[in-house]
Order: structure tokens, then sequence, then C-alpha cells
């Protein structure tokens, strides 16, 4: 007969019954991964196993939750979680995440990056600010492409995503200009819907000719939910090792999801 649970703790099978609705992708060895680095200190019963309290659960939310989302590699992650930081408040119900205006101090704070980092990405204009403010569109450049860096891409490598978000912008402005000069009342809602319904089409033409592309390399998308960041980097163009496993199919869509960043857009999308 097992020992009694403790009040309020919960078993590694009852954590992943509560996370995988939200994370498929979550695993023992996974826990046990982010336990190693740091992220989670769950308690130990007397015959050794975790014991996770809804503290620790909820930590695990946040940490999955912005790997998901924010790309951010587990240093960074690691940073925000720290105690009297915005993440950390937030978890305990302090003030929330950053605010949609940001100073550049809490723009890099809040991507975690350095000075001239964010000076790279405003130099090739990967980030734009409007006066002495950055908007959340920014934040989300930011930490994608610090997370980039994690396989050896560099803001200097992305001029080329840059012009071609420029070229589909100015595509998408030619097929609503007709559109934008008519005199109704409701012209420019009209042309914007028409503009973020055009700008979904170019995204899913976008992600299935790069994995058109990646699949005529050999690189075909592997079986299974797309890895998080969790692992150790890959090599990309600076030449370090490859990580053997490649992105899924349902990663790279997700991924392009995000060309709206990239438009200068940071809501709005149907």
């Amino acid at each position: 007969m097992g020992e009694p649970e403790q009040r309020g703790q919960f078993s590694i099978g009852e954590v992943l019954a509560q996370l995988r609705p939200e994370f498929p992708d979550i695993s023992p060895s996974k826990i046990r991964f982010l336990e190693e680095k740091g992220l989670i200190e769950p308690a130990r019963s007397r015959s050794g196993y975790r014991r996770f309290s809804a503290a620790d659960i909820e930590r695990l939310r946040d940490i999955l939750t912005m790997q998901r989302d924010s790309y951010l590699p587990l240093r960074v992650i690691r940073e925000r979680l720290a105690p009297g930081t915005p993440a950390a408040r937030a978890a305990d119900g302090g003030p929330g995440p950053a605010p949609a205006d940001m100073s550049r101090r809490q723009l890099m704070e809040a991507a975690g990056i350095g000075e001239a980092e964010l000076t790279e990405l405003e130099d090739y204009g990967l980030i734009r600010r409007a006066g002495r403010q950055y908007g959340p569109e920014a934040l989300a450049v930011a930490r994608t492409v610090a997370a980039l860096h994690q396989y050896g891409v560099q803001a200097r490598h992305l001029r080329a995503v840059r012009a071609a978000a420029n070229r589909e912008a100015n595509l998408i402005e030619q097929v609503v200009a007709p559109q934008l000069r008519q005199r109704g009342a409701g012209a420019r809602d009209a042309a914007s819907r028409t503009a973020w319904q055009v700008a979904d089409l170019t995204r899913r033409l976008h992600a299935t000719l790069v994995e058109s592309a990646l699949a005529e390399a050999g690189l075909a998308a592997a079986a299974g939910p797309a890895p998080t960041s969790s692992h150790e980097p890959g090599a990309g163009i600076s030449g370090r090792a490859t990580d053997p496993a490649g992105p899924s199919a349902g990663g790279l869509r997700s991924a392009s999801g995000r060309l709206r960043v990239y438009l200068g857009k940071g809501r709005g999308w149907p």
C-alpha cells in the first residue's frame, strides 16, 4: 500500500494529464530536463518520487508557454522567472507582461537582449520605433531573433526576410488600393479586412513553398509534434553541428503564422 499523498501535491503523471491538453508534446523526460536545468524544483516524497504543487504546475505552464509562443531560450526564461522579475511577479498575481508601448530599456529587459543586439536589429530594419517607444511587434521580433541566435542565425542573415516582407506588404497595398480610393464611410475598414485576408493567404503560400523547398532538399517534415527550444541548439548559418530533428510541418506553419510581425502589424489578424 502506497504512502499517503500530501495535500495539494501531484505526481508526474497527474501533471502530464493537466498540461497535455495545452502542450501535447509534454513528457516525463521533458519535465526532468527542465528540473536538471534548474527551471523547476519539485519536492520529493520519502520514497524519492517527484511531487508537484499547484505553483509548480503553473510555473511549468509559464515555461512551456514562453518556449512555444516566444521561442525563448532556457537561459532567458530562467532570468525572467527569477524572484522579483516582472514575469515572476505576474505568476504570483502581480503586474502582468510588458506594456504595449515600451521604452528602450523595457524592450531589452522583456526580450532578454542587450544594447548592441537591439541596435543591430534596428540597423537591419527588423525593428522600428515610433518616436521613443516600441510596440508589441518589436518585442515579438526581438524574441524571435534571439531564439534564432541559438542556431547561428544573426540579424544580418535576416535582411532577405525583411525585404520579402516589404514586398508582400507592397503587393497587399496594391490589392486594396482601389478600395482605399472609394469615398464611402466604411471604405478603409473594408480595405483593412481585405488586406488581412490577403495577408493570411500569402502566409499560407509562404509556408507551403518553404515546406516544399525543404522537402526537395531532402529535409522532409518529421512525424510527431514540433520540437520546442529546450533541446541544445543546432547549427545554422554559422556552421555549427545541425540538430538532426527537423521541424515538423505543423511547426513551420506556426512559425510562418508570425508573418504579421514582419508586416509591422501587431493586431487585427482575422
